[in-house]
């Protein structure tokens, strides 16, 4: 797909189609009423006889007799003094899940002039063509690898963004934008890939590729053996009920200076959970291979970097293993000793994300962070508390908190704080080991968070539980790409 961005007349750039967007209530875009001009006042007339109401996410494509536009889409933007990033988000899924249907092989999108309400970092022009272009990306994703009869391809190939200019700012500012939907469905493809393919090996082999794709990226992979030398145990213990070896992959982008602290992003990779020895129900298991949704959106962000080459450090790193119940399995009993030297009594194989987490947030230190983030399809308690709408947010330092809410709201990709007392930290005392790898049932996300935290305190530190948002269940089944444009949206705040 050809993107670009123009500031000539929209009369002066042909197209297959033209977008417009059409508010509810309020005075239209200065797109609009030059569109509506250009045909004489044909929308004007659709709109006043009530085909077009303006309503928020509707869609109307007018067939044209003649140019200088052969169809002319209408996209309902809502009411002008309510407009938030929501329903303007709303509007553009819309828009873009008719425009990827239509028999169109050009479109001109003339939506960054809708208003929006709000801050100026989303309601400004950069803000809405950072949207357009994810929303673009995101919209137009599919994933029919392993279908033997393949879809016709989309005529679609040309997209052009009106915009009021094409300085340097609101090129990258699309640029950004199509970039993070690009590595949101780079994350869609890893979590979609099936668990006989995606296996830890595997998922190694990605980071390799990306490493021979971006010269900005560094990649090292450390095996079982590299890991028992350095007593990673609990990514070890994981992985023994399984004939796919464990992996700790590291990435590397660095962007910035070479005094400058990296961000370590850390993302759990259980490419199959089975739960272990604690088996978990048939029903549903087939979604356990979304269980790497943590470095899926790892791997999705350090794409966007690649990408687009902010000034910053970024240290990835992942923990990848395959969760299953052979012979050599760990049991509810044992007890392991981490690589920070304190011990776990495992009573539940199925608790095993915190686990690989736990050696790979005591590994990180090594890298003097600025601040670690780490990403794991925890807990199904924190889908309980905050269902699929936001995931759930852990943290030992205010400033990176509120920091990482922000970014949430400002891509839509929302979290929320969750509580990280110590009170909380009793419900894994252990009678025979430092801790025990759970809590019980009250509490459940807040007391794996509470586990996490013990091998963070080094550093500031926050934890994504992303069990809820990193996929989607039943008819809309498959990978959502979150929370990569909350991960990118607050490391390039941070970029130089």
């Amino acid at each position: 797909m050809n993107f670009s961005l123009s500031s000539k007349a929209i009369t002066a750039t042909k197209a297959d189609c033209l977008v417009v967007g059409l508010p509810e209530k309020g005075d239209w875009p200065e797109s609009t009423k030059a569109a509506d001009e250009a045909l004489g006042g044909l929308i004007g007339q659709f709109s006043k006889a009530g085909d077009l109401t303006g309503k928020n996410g509707t869609v109307n494509t007018l067939p044209l007799a003649e140019q200088p536009w052969p169809r002319v889409m209408v996209v309902g933007t809502g009411k002008n003094d309510d407009r938030s990033a929501a329903s303007y988000r709303k509007a553009l899924s819309a828009m873009a899940g008719a425009l990827k249907d239509l028999p169109a092989k050009s479109a001109l999108i003339t939506l960054s002039d809708t208003a929006i309400q709000g801050e100026d970092s989303v309601s400004s022009e950069e803000g809405k063509l950072k949207l357009i272009g994810r929303t673009l990306e995101e919209q137009f994703y599919t994933f029919n690898d392993y279908k033997s009869e393949k879809p016709a391809a989309r005529k679609l190939n040309k997209v052009v963004v009106q915009a009021t200019g094409t300085t340097k700012a609101l090129k990258d500012a699309l640029h950004l934008g199509l970039a993070t939907g690009r590595g949101m469905n780079y994350t869609r493809d890893l979590g979609n890939t099936p668990p006989n393919v995606c296996h830890p090996v595997w998922l190694a082999d990605q980071a390799k590729k990306l490493a021979k794709d971006y010269d900005s990226i560094k990649t090292e992979v450390l095996d079982e053996k590299q890991m028992e030398k350095l007593g990673m145990n609990t990514i070890l213990a994981v992985g023994k009920g399984s004939k796919q070896p464990p992996r700790l992959i590291i990435m590397e982008y660095r962007g910035g200076k070479a005094k400058d602290k990296p961000y370590v992003l850390v993302g759990k990779g259980i490419t199959f959970d089975s739960g272990g020895i604690s088996l978990k129900p048939g029903e549903g298991m087939d979604e356990m291979k979304y269980d790497m949704g943590g470095s899926a959106s790892v791997f999705g962000t350090m794409q966007v970097l690649a990408e687009t080459k902010p000034k910053i450090n970024v240290v990835a790193v992942i923990a990848a293993a395959e969760n299953m119940p052979d012979g050599g399995a760990s049991r509810p009993g044992d007890i392991i000793k981490t690589l920070s030297g304190q011990t776990v009594e495992i009573l539940n194989t199925d608790a095993e994300g915190r686990l690989v987490l736990c050696d790979a947030l005591t590994y990180v230190k090594k890298f003097d962070p600025e601040a670690v983030i780490d990403m794991a399809t925890l807990t199904g308690a924190c889908i309980i508390a905050l269902g699929n709408q936001a995931s759930g947010l852990y943290a030992n330092n205010d400033d990176l908190a509120g920091e990482l809410l922000a970014a949430g709201e400002r891509t839509g990709d929302r979290a929320w704080r969750m509580p990280l007392w110590d009170e909380y930290q009793s419900q894994l005392d252990s009678n025979f080991a430092d801790m025990q790898n759970i809590g019980g049932r009250p509490a459940g996300s807040i007391t794996a968070a509470c586990f996490l935290s013990r091998f963070a305190k080094d550093y500031r530190w926050a934890h994504l539980d992303i069990a809820g948002t990193a996929w989607n269940s039943g008819k809309a089944k498959g990978a959502t790409g979150r929370p990569v444009p909350l991960l990118v949206d607050y490391l390039m705040s941070h970029a130089g």
